[in-house]
Order: C-alpha cells, then sequence, then structure tokens
C-alpha cells in the first residue's frame, strides 16, 4: 500500500570482503546484511558490516526517511509508515526486503522482532541467516517460567518460587503462601516490566495477581504466570556471554544495571561495585552453564538479581544483544556486533575464556530525548543544534544530527554516552565532564538528570540498587 522504492549508494569493494579489522578472514559466507531496526543501534551495525567489508540494507519507515542509518546504509528499502507494527514489527515487509535486495543475512540489533521466533523462522524458511540463536532456544528461554525451571533442573541458583506455570490467583495464593511474603507475580512472556506486581500479604495477593495476569495478557497475549519470593533491595547485574556453533562458550564479564526506572535501564557499568571476585567468578561459571544448557549462540546476557548479603540468583536470559554491550566492550577490548556476524557465519569465536581480562572500568548513561520534571514525558522535535562530547575514552553511540527530527512514534533513547578510565573514580569525573560538555538543542532531554546522578554520594559510592531512583531521588513511576 506504500510506494517506497528500494535505492543505492555506493557499495562495498568486493576486494575488501576478505579483509576485516580483526584480520584476514579466511572466508566470508555474507555478502549483504539487512539490518531490521533503526536509530543508533542500526548505525552500530552498519559500521560494523562496514569493517568487515559486507554491504549493508537499512529498512526503514517513511518518518525514517531522513535518519543516519538510512544515509549510512549501502542500500535502504522502506518497509511502511506509522506505528512499529505496519514498519519495523512487520515480519513479511522485512522478509520481502531482504530477498528483493539480495541479502544473505538479518541482524535484528535489540528490540522489535530480535527475540520473535517466529521471525527466526521465517528467516530460516527464506533462506536467509538469522544473525542470532535459534528460534527453539528463543522460546526456551524467552517464556520466563520455562526458563526458570530450565535453570532450576541445571543447578544454576534462581530466586526461590515457583517451577511450574501458574494460571489463576486461587492457585497461586496457596503458593505464594508456602514461599512466604512477599512476593513477585512476573508474566512468563514478559519484559520492559510489563506483567510484575508484588504482593506484600495475603490480603492483597489476588488483586495484584489479577492486574499482573490481565497486564501479561494485553501485552503479550499471554496470561502464564510465575511466582517468586521478591528480593527486597536488590542489585541488578548481568552477564555477557557469547557462543558459537562448534560449542564454545565464552563470559565477558559482568554489567552492573541497578540505576532504573520502572525496570527500564538507565545506568550501566562493569565490573560491579556491588560484588567481590569470588561472587564475579560464580556469577561468569553459572552465565557460561546457563548457555551450554539450552545448547545457546550467539550473543546473550545471562540476568541475575543479587540480594543485600551477596547471594545472587537467576533471573532471565535475553537471547540478543544488549543495549549497554558497549561498556562489555570498553573494559574487554572485543567487538560483540562483529563476534556476532563471525558466528553467524559459522566461524569459531576469535577469543577463548583465557583471553577475557576485564581492563579498567567503563559506564554508560542512556541519554532520553524526555522531560524528568514531567514524569519522563518524550520529547520529541527537531534537533536545532547538537555537540557530542570526546576525547580519549570516550564514545558516543547514537543516530543524532543537526536537523533530524525526532520521532514521536518510537523509543526516546536518542544516544549512549560511554566512558572508560583506569578505576571508577577516573570514570565517574569522566563521565561527568562529557555530560557537561554534550549539547543537545531543539528538544528537551535527560542530560542533567543523568549528570545529578553522577554526583550523587550513594550512586558515587556504588551503593546504589534497584529502588535509588524511586527511594534515594524520591522520583515516582
Amino acid at each position: 500500500s506504500f510506494n517506497c522504492q528500494p535505492t543505492m549508494a555506493n557499495s562495498t569493494d568486493p576486494e575488501r570482503l576478505s579483509n576485516g579489522i580483526l584480520g584476514v578472514v579466511p572466508f566470508i559466507l555474507f555478502n549483504k546484511i539487512l539490518i531490521a531496526n533503526r536509530g543508533e543501534i542500526a548505525v552500530r551495525i552498519i559500521r560494523a558490516c562496514r569493517n568487515l567489508g559486507i554491504r549493508s540494507v537499512a529498512v526503514y519507515s517513511k518518518e525514517d526517511a531522513k535518519s543516519l542509518h538510512v544515509q549510512l546504509a549501502d542500500q535502504r528499502i522502506c518497509i511502511g509508515e506509522g506505528p512499529a507494527r505496519n514498519s519495523y514489527l512487520n515480519m513479511d515487509r522485512i522478509i520481502a526486503a531482504a530477498e528483493n535486495m539480495g541479502a544473505d543475512a538479518i541482524h535484528p540489533g535489540f528490540g522489535f522482532l530480535s527475540e520473535n521466533s517466529e521471525f527466526v523462522r521465517k528467516c530460516k524458511e527464506n533462506g536467509i541467516t538469522f544473525i542470532g540463536p535459534d528460534a527453539d532456544v528463543i522460546d526456551k528461554m524467552g517464556n520466563k517460567s520455562h526458563a526458570r525451571k530450565t535453570m532450576m533442573d541445571a543447578g544454576v541458583p534462581v530466586v526461590p518460587g515457583t517451577k511450574e506455570p501458574v494460571y489463576d490467583a486461587e492457585t497461586g495464593k496457596k503458593l505464594a503462601e508456602e514461599i512466604g511474603y512477599p512476593v513477585m507475580i512476573k508474566a512468563s512472556s514478559g519484559g520492559g516490566g510489563k506483567g510484575m506486581r508484588v504482593a506484600a500479604n495475603e490480603d492483597e495477593f489476588e488483586f495484584q495477581f489479577n492486574m499482573a495476569q490481565r497486564e501479561s495478557a494485553n501485552a503479550f497475549g499471554d496470561d502464564t504466570m510465575y511466582i517468586e519470593r521478591f528480593v527486597e533491595n536488590p542489585r541488578h547485574v548481568e552477564i555477557q556471554i557469547m557462543a558459537d556453533s562448534h560449542g564454545n562458550v565464552v563470559a565477558l564479564g559482568e554489567r552492573d544495571c541497578s540505576v532504573q526506572r520502572n525496570h527500564q535501564k538507565l545506568i550501566e557499568e562493569s565490573p560491579s561495585p556491588a560484588i567481590d571476585e569470588e561472587t564475579r567468578r560464580k556469577m561468569n561459571e553459572y552465565a557460561v552453564l546457563a548457555a551450554k544448557t539450552v545448547g545457546y549462540t550467539n550473543a546473550g546476557t545471562i540476568e541475575f538479581i543479587v540480594d543485600p548479603k551477596g547471594n545472587f540468583y537467576f533471573m532471565e536470559m535475553n537471547t540478543r544483544i544488549q543495549v549497554e554491550h558497549g561498556v562489555t566492550e570498553m573494559v574487554t577490548g572485543t567487538d560483540l556486533i562483529i563476534e556476532q556476524i563471525r558466528v553467524a557465519m559459522g566461524e569459531e569465536l576469535s577469543f577463548k575464556q583465557e583471553d577475557i581480562r576485564i581492563k579498567g572500568h567503563a559506564i554508560e548513561c542512556r541519554i532520553n530525548a524526555e522531560i524528568p520534571e514531567k514524569n519522563f514525558m518524550p520529547s520529541p522535535g527537531v534537533v536545532q543544534h547538537m555537540h557530542l562530547p570526546a576525547g580519549n575514552g570516550v564514545r558516543v553511540d547514537t543516530a543524532l544530527y543537526t536537523g533530524y527530527k525526532i520521532p514521536s512514534e518510537y523509543d526516546s533513547m536518542i544516544a549512549k554516552v560511554i566512558v572508560h578510565a583506569p578505576d571508577r573514580e577516573a570514570a565517574l569525573q569522566k563521565m561527568r565532564s562529557a555530560l557537561d560538555e554534550m549539547v543537545v538543542m531543539g528538544v528537551e532531554t535527560n542530560l542533567d538528570f543523568q549528570y545529578q546522578i553522577m554526583k550523587n554520594q550513594v550512586f558515587c559510592e556504588g551503593k546504589a540498587d534497584t529502588g535509588f531512583i524511586e527511594n534515594v531521588l524520591k522520583i515516582k513511576g
């Protein structure tokens, strides 16, 4: 119903196809990769393709016609307009675009279709490589209650709670009494904080269960729930893993993602100031065990919560590259997007576990076009002027440029500022300097809000847990 036509830019020289930044690659199976995403992650993937000598194809909605990822790709094709369901979530249009442009593979980035097993199967049916794990693995780990049971059986520590799915409040209440209040009620297909409710006691359990179940049904089309003990004042610490199809699984250290609002991460750092070396070693080992248990390949993240006593528990697995992958890249010296592509081509990992050494400290701040003082209301509009920080150990992943119109249809994240320094104190100072230097005019952003966090005593002392925004900064919602 739309008449956007594919266009081409300067194509990559075929003679470069055997030379990448990782050195001479023995063979390249991919001639062209379509990026089924937008914004800064699409730009990030396009740059990785260039570094490997692989041509890239950008898909875009009419609202994104002038986006940076569209301009940087070797080829581009319009796939719809308006809400994401008409474009970036439209599987058939994306598959058709890949076939029309002759793409060998699709990189989904994060969000949108990145953890959609049906899309993975459609790619396979049409002879297109999906740069990510197999559909069956996504199904297994995407269902939170099933993933939880799988980890229990493998011996990975999980928060005490139900092993089987729960479908009604009456059954759930009996199980909650056995687990002990307070309990967390969670959607099996959940994500992004949807379908999650805390019940402090028996009197409020039924109401909270029904609310969470209704949210889950509306958001995910699934009313399957599970229940676990509510861990108060936890830290959110996740382990980045990378696995190939030859049986190699490597853990690349942890990221602390405790500073969150409505279960949406705002700041990530590595290494975590909340765990000691022995805990770090165990978490990495359990992350590798978790990945091997389900036969995982490509990039993934094992997410744990850590209680105030230092006990850690498996929470979920994200079967895709994470927004915060750049933090890990800074402290390990790796390129996870390039590694994803290589693994999808059937190659072995370019590093072994003993090669991974965490050097220094990295911090990432997510910069959003929003107004913190107005309950973080989105602030779309035209970027009238911008200046990005730079310098040794400063990285900005963004799709912004002066004159760019930030659309209202999509996520408000517009940039990620990442810094790397020899230690945490130096990284904090470098982040303050970077945020102070960054200028975005024409739209409201959370730059000042992030700067305030970088100056907050609780955060600077490494004591911020997942309730930091609400309990320390006194900001609700």
